[in-house]
C-alpha cells in the first residue's frame, strides 16, 4: 500500500482498475464518435439504447442501469470526467484493493440509476413533474467515489482550483450541496441520481469488505455451505443418539454431531 502525503499534487498510477475503467470508457466514447461521423442517427439510436431512462426500465431495457455510464457527451466534457476518474479511482487504488475499487465504482453506477428510477416512480405516483431525462456518463460513480474519500480519507488536502487546500471531507460535503441545490432546478432527476451514487458508496463501505464484493459473496457463499454440512452433521449425529438410546445407551452430540462422552472431563464443556 503506497503512502500519500496530506496534499496529493501529482496524478496517480494509470494502472490496474483505474487504466481498465479509463481504457473502457474511452474506447466507449471513440466508437461512439466514429459511428457518430458516419452515420449520426446511427449514433442516436445506440445512444439511446445505451443511455438510462427510467420509462425505458419499466418497459424492459434491463440492461440501461450497466451500460449508461459508457455514454458520453462532448469531448470536453467527456475529458473532465476521465480526468477526475483516473484522480480519484487512482487515489483510492493506492490505498485499497483493485477488486474493492471496482466493486465500489460498481455500486456507485448502480446506485446513480436506481436513485433516478426512484424519483421518477414517487414524481409519478404523486403527479409531480420530472423531467424523463436520459442518464449517462460516469459522474454518479465519481460521486461515489469522492465520497468514499471523503469518508474513510477525509483528513487528505486536495489543491482546489490550484488555489487553496481543502480536506477530503469538505470537499465531498460541497459536492452534497451542490447536488442538493440542483434538486430544485430543471436538473433534479440528474442531481439525485449523483446522490444516488453517493449513498450507494456508502452502504459499500458499510457492508461490503475492504477485499471487495466478490470476496464477500464467495464467503458468503463458503458459509452456507459449512451451514449446510454442519446441519447435516447435527442431524447425524441426532439419529445416533435415537440409536443408541434403542441399546440402553445415553449418547448426547454437541453442536458440530461429535458424541460427548460424559465420563470424560474434556468433554463437559461441549454439553448442550
Amino acid at each position: 500500500m503506497r503512502r500519500l502525503s496530506n496534499t496529493p499534487l501529482a496524478f496517480p498510477d494509470f494502472k490496474g482498475v483505474t487504466r481498465l475503467l479509463i481504457l473502457v470508457n474511452l474506447a466507449s466514447f471513440f466508437i461512439l464518435l466514429v459511428i457518430r461521423t458516419l452515420s449520426g442517427p446511427l449514433s442516436q439510436e445506440i445512444a439511446q439504447f445505451m443511455a438510462f431512462s427510467p420509462w425505458e426500465l419499466t418497459h424492459g431495457a434491463f440492461w440501461q442501469p450497466f451500460t449508461y455510464s459508457l455514454v458520453h457527451g462532448e469531448l470536453g466534457t467527456t475529458f473532465f470526467e476521465l480526468l477526475s476518474l483516473w484522480f480519484v479511482a487512482g487515489f483510492l487504488e493506492n490505498l485499497h484493493p483493485s477488486r474493492w475499487v471496482m466493486g465500489l465504482y460498481i455500486a456507485s453506477v448502480l446506485g446513480a440509476a436506481a436513485a433516478a428510477l426512484a424519483i421518477y416512480g414517487v414524481a409519478h405516483a404523486f403527479g409531480w413533474s420530472v423531467a424523463n431525462q436520459p442518464l449517462y456518463g460516469c459522474f454518479g460513480a465519481l460521486f461515489g467515489l469522492m465520497t468514499a474519500i471523503g469518508l474513510l480519507h477525509g483528513d487528505v488536502e486536495f489543491l482546489l482550483f490550484f488555489t487553496f487546500n481543502v480536506k477530503a471531507r469538505f470537499l465531498a460535503a460541497i459536492y452534497c450541496l451542490v447536488a442538493l441545490a440542483m434538486l430544485f432546478s430543471q436538473q433534479s432527476l440528474y442531481a439525485f441520481s449523483q446522490l444516488g451514487g453517493a449513498m450507494a458508496a456508502v452502504l459499500y463501505i458499510w457492508v461490503a469488505p475492504r477485499r471487495g464484493i466478490s470476496t464477500w459473496f464467495s464467503e458468503a457463499g463458503y458459509k452456507l455451505v459449512n451451514g449446510y454440512y454442519r446441519w447435516k452433521r447435527r442431524r447425524a449425529g441426532r439419529k445416533f443418539e435415537v440409536y443408541m438410546r434403542s441399546q440402553g445407551k445415553t449418547v448426547r452430540v454437541d453442536g458440530y454431531g461429535r458424541p460427548i462422552r460424559e465420563d470424560d472431563p474434556r468433554d463437559r464443556s461441549r454439553w448442550n
